[in-house]
């Protein structure tokens, strides 16, 4: 597979924002690069782009979007050798310095592998410039931007980034958008209408073949051309493949019942066409954007009942979790007062069996043994409890701690479910409106080639007004200012400029001469007159 690269120019920014950001269909998504915008984040810098690209020019798709797709059984990319192509890919486009997002992702593919693949995203307008930047022959400069890529790297290409020759025999364009909308062949047509030139045995037989199989007979240029249900044309004497027949044969054969003057025009027969084609694509839309939205309703459905599941199965598997957390700490509780149940209870054994008893017991009651003892007990009791209830707080809070911890993983993962959940229902709305849109697209094709719904009105249009743009005003203005300083200057010459210096300069020099004849000295007597006064007689 080598190196595959897709470049394309296009609007929708918040659309292409959502698709960048995608966390549902990546497992890993990362914004390596932002420059030209001043918002932080990626809706707003499209934002900026169109709001500029609408503001500045009439640009529609006023982004350019470039996808590097290395391939997996190759060595994997470098982020340096991601930002090489993409340097070198700005500068044989022409976008040096244009504002551009750069994202990283990693997603599964079909054979299960980890695929990492770059998107970069460019603006097309020229603030400077006021204007969309134009990039022609984009495909070919990617192309040659990558074959250098891959010799400098040592990648191996497909033959197809090779090969550049064309086949000898090509059909023109005519005919190939002809075949791809009939889905025939020239070779296959002239087979068919040959076909059945010779089994016809009348006029009538022979029209009545061509309209079964779609064509009508119509008059043009020559007398007789044939009209698909598509609206193209081509002369019947051509279709038929045959070296023995002539056009002189076709008009004696066709010219008793299907004059050419009864027969419609070229242009009365592709507008027929045109209506009854109209009529059953739209049907066909129809159908199939019925079946479109359908399809991906189930698709939706069947991605938002498995994202139900998991949730439903996180929720089950917390709840189970907490039970058994809580279990194992009643377990742990109990355990406790068991234990410090029975010490007190050995305690109380241990003090009966050294009770002294009898004589001696009498004796420990008057003497008062037997009220220290007690209060000994009394205060070994009371330690005792401290430390029963000291034990019983520590396990208490090491629970709370412990139930805290599982509480806040599972707030976690319930977040991270919710947050796909989200980011799901954005790329379902994204679904639904670019399919929305498709449609819509096909309806208008549809509408522009039958005509159908537009009403026969003879109108006279006008050019649409010049939009208001201040520097393309301004420059209006100074040009015409400048026209009308050339028509002045033209019909009304300047004056001429004084040149004070010049003038004193040659009246120094008359004066000098005036001088050395009469002897007199040349700096006597001068003053500088000035040139706006006039001689006094």
């Amino acid at each position: 597979m080598g190196l595959i690269v897709f470049g394309s120019q296009r609007g929708g920014g918040s659309d292409l924002a959502i698709h960048l950001m995608n966390g549902e269909d990546n497992e890993y998504v990362e914004r390596m690069e932002s420059r030209g915008s001043v918002a932080d984040d990626t809706p707003g810098a499209f934002a900026e782009y169109e709001a500029i690209a609408h503001s500045m020019t009439n640009c529609k798709k006023y982004l350019y979007s470039l996808s590097i797709n290395p391939d997996p059984t190759q060595p994997r990319f470098s982020h340096t050798q991601y930002m090489d192509y993409i340097e070198r890919a700005e500068t044989s486009l022409g976008l040096s310095g244009q504002p551009r997002e750069i994202y990283k992702h990693i997603k599964e593919d079909k054979a299960g592998r980890m695929r990492e693949h770059y998107h970069c995203v460019w603006s097309r307008i020229d603030v400077q410039e006021c204007k969309a930047i134009h990039i022609a022959f984009d495909k070919s400069k990617l192309m040659n931007v990558t074959r250098q890529f891959a010799l400098d790297h040592n990648l191996i290409l497909p033959d197809g980034y090779h090969t550049g020759i064309a086949k000898a025999d090509q059909l023109t364009l005519y005919e190939k958008a002809q075949s791809d909308q009939t889905g025939l062949s020239k070779e296959e047509r002239m087979d068919l209408i040959t076909d059945l030139w010779r089994r016809s045995d009348s006029s009538s037989a022979f029209v009545a073949a061509l309209g079964e199989h779609g064509y009508m007979l119509a008059t043009g240029k020559r007398p007789y051309v044939l009209v698909d249900i598509h609206g193209y044309t081509n002369a019947l004497p051509k279709m038929i493949n045959d070296k023995q027949v002539r056009t002189q044969d076709i008009r004696a054969f066709l010219g008793t019942d299907y004059a050419p003057e009864s027969l419609p025009t070229v242009e009365e027969a592709q507008e027929m066409a045109k209506s009854f084609i109209v009529q059953g694509q739209q049907l066909e839309l129809k159908e199939r954007h019925a079946t479109d939205f359908t399809k991906l309703e189930n698709s939706q459905e069947q991605r938002r009942a498995q994202l139900a599941a998991d949730i439903e199965k996180r929720n089950a598997l917390n709840e189970f979790e907490a039970r058994q957390l809580a279990s194992h700490q009643a377990q742990k509780t109990s355990k406790l007062h068991i234990s410090q149940a029975a010490e007190n209870l050995r305690v109380q054994f241990e003090r009966a069996e050294r009770t002294p008893k009898g004589l001696a017991g009498t004796l420990a009651r008057f003497s008062g043994v037997s009220f220290v003892r007690s209060k000994l007990h009394n205060y070994e009791d009371s330690r005792r409890d401290t430390r029963h209830e000291l034990q019983r707080q520590g396990l208490h809070e090491k629970q709370n701690e412990q139930r805290r911890m599982q509480s806040t993983e599972h707030q976690l993962k319930m977040a991270e479910l919710y947050r796909r959940r989200n980011n799901q229902e954005r790329v379902f709305e994204r679904e639904r409106r670019t399919l929305t849109r498709q449609h819509s697209k096909e309806h208008a094709l549809l509408y522009r080639r039958g005509f159908d719904h537009m009403p026969a009105v003879n109108l006279t249009l006008t050019p649409a007004g010049r939009p208001a743009a201040p520097h393309k005003a301004m420059r209006r203005h100074i040009s015409q200012t400048v026209k009308d300083q050339n028509v002045r200057s033209k019909t009304n010459p300047p004056p001429e400029i004084v040149d004070v210096q010049r003038d004193f300069e040659r009246a120094a020099k008359k004066r000098h001469s005036v001088n050395s004849t009469s002897g007199k000295s040349p700096t006597a007597d001068f003053r500088v007159r000035s040139p706006d006064r006039k001689r006094k007689k």
